[in-house]
């Protein structure tokens, strides 16, 4: 009797079996991972990876001792530092929104990591500092840099991309490393937090070797809650990782504008991640001007799907990599765009927002920074929130703000500046600003170098100084009307971004990070003193020394010994000078 009781106990202990807890966990938790390929009005192509992973559980808790494909370690850090959402991007040169239109996701050149914490966390700045450190160790980046001279806490760019209860912005922290190198280092930490790897389904064509040879590469990570079902009475948690990478069509060798995922990658598709619930790749087959020059792609796609997507009608084909007819055919799977006809790029699409910015002026003392916002739409005008993060050292002249436009001053209707103190925070400027349709905007801000100690120039200092990229968000109108779309067959990126309604769409431009000099000491002039003066010393002191010093002796010539003595004689008889 005693022993059935005490089975009993055991098995009420253990609560459900495996099998249960494991069917329940599979429908806890999904992946999603697809793959979207873009041709370039330049002819150069884009990719964009992304696999999201969607949880129903309540990290916040801290309840959760089970990981299936959610990451473990960025789990735990959520939970453990009271994060609600969390934005890191490592970016390896600048997407040119002027001549390769607007991208699915954009980041700034370097780091960039904004996150939100929870009203429960008391001290923001101690759990920022934490957080930093930790994502450096994950992802083996300089973020351990991250402090408050690069750090400000933006009042109206940032808002929650997840589920927000409330946007008190002190629980907002925004910081970016211009100067971050990306490399394979921070590619590696950042595949293996994938479910499946790089062993199987699309991240098998994520081969360091082909993405860094690329004109722009950037790999993120972004965490958010969401709602777990229209009615939306619980959390769910999603972390997306995306890659965008562009490939040019000169460096690759080909001097062609036909591609194939074997040319990209050096790689093609063999199988699908058994983890994943979804597996498609895209191709966007719209024609790109108006001679409706057309894409034509090989094999035949599963599906075709047009959908509004950043105002714009797109066309996808659509690869379904868990349909089962796809690999019958051949065991890969090896994409292929080929143009109808040679494509002549005259005419390329503008896109309706695009900004660019550069550092003005001459000599060492004071500067210019030049933003010029364009609005390309023929007749819609809207307002952009514009983000300017400056560091100490450049002491910017408020009273010298300007913002033109069409010859007129252009008066903006939000402006929140807080000013930089010097080793400590970074000058935070944000202005919303409308702007005219068909029309361009130029701001300027006048500048003065500092001065810094000598212990604070980096290794390099004639490279020059870096400042950040600025932060353009904007709702665009949209050149066609957007329609309900269903959320579930088009490309994941589209639902990143909340869409206000169907006649705008959310986009977020990042300008060029700026280059600055600032006045450099010589470095070389103290080895250049030392060896002087080594000389001066050991020449004149040691000669100096040295005649100070010596004692003279003067000594008394000897007569000499007998043999001496014996051959002067001889000599003297000769006739010859005595020795």
């Amino acid at each position: 009797g005693m022993a059935a009781e005490l089975l009993l106990l055991l098995l009420v202990a253990a609560g459900p079996g495996p099998g249960w807890a494991g069917a329940g966990r599979e429908r806890r938790d999904a992946l999603r991972e697809e793959l979207l390929l873009s041709p370039l009005p330049t002819g150069d192509v884009a990719a964009t990876f992304q696999f999201r992973t969607r949880w129903d559980a309540d990290l916040q808790r801290g309840a959760v001792s089970h990981y299936r494909l959610f990451p473990k370690a960025l789990g735990r850090l959520v939970a453990a530092l009271g994060v609600r959402e969390l934005h890191l991007a490592l970016t390896q040169g600048f997407w040119r929104t002027r001549y390769w239109g607007q991208p699915p996701l954009q980041a700034p050149a370097g780091a960039e990591l904004w996150v939100w914490f929870q009203p429960t966390v008391t001290d923001v700045d101690k759990s920022w500092k934490e957080l930093s450190n930790i994502l450096s160790g994950i992802f083996c980046a300089s973020l351990n840099f991250i402090d408050s001279t690069n750090t400000v806490i933006p009042t109206a760019s940032f808002k929650p991309l997840g589920l927000a209860n409330g946007t008190d912005h002190n629980l907002l922290r925004y910081a970016v490393l211009p100067r971050e190198v990306v490399c394979t280092e921070n590619l590696t930490p950042w595949k293996k937090l994938l479910p499946c790897g790089s062993k199987a389904g699309l991240a098998v064509l994520l081969k360091a070797e082909r993405l860094f040879h690329s004109s722009y590469h950037s790999q993120a990570v972004h965490i958010r809650p969401i709602c777990r079902d229209a009615s939306c009475l619980a959390v769910s948690w999603e972390l997306r990782q995306t890659l965008t990478v562009v490939f040019d069509f000169f460096s690759s060798g080909q001097g062609k504008k036909d591609w194939s995922l074997f040319k990209m990658f050096s790689r093609t598709l063999t199988d699908t991640c058994p983890l994943a619930s979804q597996s498609k790749v895209y191709v966007d087959i719209s024609p790109k001007n108006k001679e409706k020059e057309l894409l034509e792609v090989s094999p035949t796609p599963t599906s075709v799907h047009e959908a509004i997507v950043q105002g714009e009608k797109k066309t996808y084909a659509v690869y379904d990599l868990l349909s089962p007819s796809l690999f019958n055919t051949s065991r890969s799977l090896n994409v292929q765009l080929k143009w109808t006809r040679p494509q002549d790029s005259s005419e390329m699409p503008i896109p309706t927002l695009h900004a660019q910015r550069y550092v003005g002026g001459y000599g060492l003392q004071t500067g210019e920074i030049c933003t010029l916002i364009y609005n390309t739409h023929p007749y819609r005008a809207f307002p952009v929130i514009l983000l300017e993060t400056v560091p100490w050292y450049l002491r910017l002249y408020v009273h010298t703000l300007t913002i033109i436009t069409k010859g007129k001053e252009n008066k903006p209707s939000y402006i929140h500046y807080q000013p930089a103190q010097d080793r400590r925070r970074p000058h935070l400027l944000e202005m919303l600003i409308q702007l005219p349709a068909n029309s361009v905007t130029k701001i300027t801000i006048q500048f003065e170098r500092a001065l810094l100690k000598w212990t604070e120039y980096p290794p390099d200092p004639n490279h020059g100084f870096y400042v950040g990229s600025s932060v353009l968000s904007a709702l665009v109108p949209s050149v066609t009307a957007m329609k309900d779309m269903d959320v579930e067959q088009s490309p994941l990126f589209a639902s990143l971004f909340p869409s206000s309604d169907g006649s705008s769409y959310f986009v977020r431009l990042y300008t060029e990070p700026l280059l600055v000099n600032l006045p450099t000491p010589d470095f070389s002039m103290p080895y250049n003193v030392i060896c002087l003066t080594c000389t001066v010393v050991a020449v004149c002191y040691g000669s100096f020394y040295n005649l100070l010093t010596r004692t003279f002796h003067v000594e008394e010539p000897s007569r000499g010994g007998l043999a001496k003595r014996l051959a002067n004689v001889i000599r003297k008889f000769r006739g010859v000078p005595p020795l």
